[in-house]
């Protein structure tokens, strides 16, 4: 590198460290900046409680399948009858000289046993826990204890579908039917309630609620208040200034939105489902969180700076955007990823880019809310199933896991029709474009902009 080129480089790195410097050293001096940062740090924490009181909540068990009850009223419940050879039907059918279990222990003693499932086209998973399926006797023929015809008695196939993309079981009857609903829910709920968090709340309202405050008058504070003239007189020009006002801005929200992530980590790690310590396997969501609020409120900042110059009246076409951007954030969060109009704003790749993440670090999500929405093969509805309801459990209670619902709602696909790290890498490169954009044009309508006196 030559020596007049050197000199170039440091000429400019000593200008954008100047200018990016002392819009940092504004922030820090104005109240307004700590308010911002308080009150985002202060709606996280609140929600954050709702979570921690969740989470340490036990959720009301089910028995999905009714055999915990006393049908025929000799004092035995239906599974104990079943596992020892009795009519559960008939009052004068039960196990003579043995003593009769209590009832809890025959809720959510068949669990979920569908561990390793891939998107194979066939699988036989699930596990007769109780016995209710594998007993013989005149309850139950051999016929019936392979209702899928897979000829694998007492198991669960599923069926990935490539075309739908979706997971279909077909069950024997009487396999995983009665789930641990405070293992499922809290997994499921934890799940959702990342997505949600990070979705709505960091990558959405952080992401615009940052620039809307901090980035409209960047540049427009300057020209109205005339100390923008000092800057300009220096042999700068005014996309420069542009550019190392936004680095500025950047220097200040990318720390908080990073250290902001971090600490919700770190809380959800400790405190969500599980048999460790610490949920690792959250991190990488996490990651992508913050990755895209990064790049979102990049490109909020560069456009709310930009709608500063243009008119002095900026923050209200910021909030007409901001708008724009909370209905591409329900269209996005309801269509699943399945549409073409989530495309047309910012929020729409920024929350793609959160999906990728959790498909990349969540990849058994699909068939977790499958399980959830199967909930063991018992329908609340024309199941035969009794309604018992105490101060211990609920028999046939609904018709999905809970949290399968909220977990459904927030999961969603990317919609390009690609690998997940290439539509990574296109989400990635469309907020820079539009970054980018909204400078170029930015620095065209500065230029042409007369400073006030």
């Amino acid at each position: 590198m030559s020596e007049e080129t050197e000199r170039a480089w440091a000429k400019l790195d000593r200008k954008a460290t100047a200018i990016a410097e002392f819009t940092l050293r504004q922030y820090r001096t104005r109240l307004s900046t700590w308010v911002v940062l308080s009150v985002s740090v202060g709606a996280m924490m609140l929600l954050n409680l709702f979570y921690l009181d969740f989470m340490t909540t036990e959720l009301r068990m089910n028995d999905n399948d009714g055999d915990s009850y006393d049908y025929d009223g000799d004092g035995y419940p239906t599974g104990q009858e079943i596992m020892l050879g009795t009519d559960p039907f008939n009052e004068l059918s039960y196990p003579e000289g043995v003593t009769p279990d209590p009832a809890s222990k025959y809720i959510n003693e068949d669990d979920f046993d569908w561990d390793n499932i891939t998107k194979d086209s066939f699988q036989s998973i699930g596990y007769d826990d109780d016995g209710d399926c594998i007993r013989d006797g005149q309850l139950i023929t051999d016929s019936q204890k392979d209702n899928n015809g897979n000829l694998i008695p007492c198991d669960i196939a599923v069926y990935y579908s490539n075309f739908s993309q979706v997971y279909i079981i077909s069950t024997d009857g009487n396999v995983d039917e009665d789930p641990n609903e405070d293992k499922f829910g809290k997994e499921a709920i934890h799940r959702a309630y990342i997505l949600s968090v990070g979705k709505m709340g960091i990558v959405y309202l952080l992401g615009i609620f940052l620039p809307l405050f901090l980035a409209s008058g960047l540049v427009r504070n300057e020209m109205n208040d005339g100390t923008m003239h000092f800057m300009l007189a220096k042999p700068i020009s005014r996309g420069e200034v542009l550019l190392y006002r936004m680095l500025g801005y950047l220097g200040i929200v990318w720390p908080f939105i990073i250290g902001l992530c971090i600490l919700m980590a770190l809380i959800t790690g400790f405190l969500g489902p599980g048999e460790g310590l610490f949920r690792f396997s959250d991190l990488g969501v996490w990651v992508s969180i913050c990755f895209a609020a990064m790049l979102v409120s990049m490109v909020y900042g560069m456009i709310f700076c930009v709608f500063g110059i243009l008119w002095k009246q900026g923050m209200v076409l910021a909030i007409i955007l901001a708008a724009w951007e909370l209905g591409m954030a329900f269209v996005s969060v309801l269509a699943g990823g399945d549409t073409y109009i989530q495309w047309f704003s910012v929020i729409g790749w920024g929350l793609m880019i959160v999906d990728i993440g959790a498909a990349l670090n969540w990849q058994d999500s699909p068939i977790l809310i499958e399980m959830g929405n199967w909930h063991g093969g018992y329908p609340s509805e024309n199941s035969g199933c009794y309604y018992q309801f105490n101060e211990a459990y609920d028999i046939c209670e609904s018709e999905k896991l809970p949290g399968t619902e909220p977990l459904e709602f927030f999961a969603s696909t990317h919609g390009l029709g690609v690998g997940n790290w290439l539509a990574a890498i296109v989400a990635s490169s469309v907020l820079v474009i539009q970054a980018f954009l909204a400078w170029v044009i930015g620095q065209a309508i500065f230029k042409s902009k007369e400073m006030e006196v």
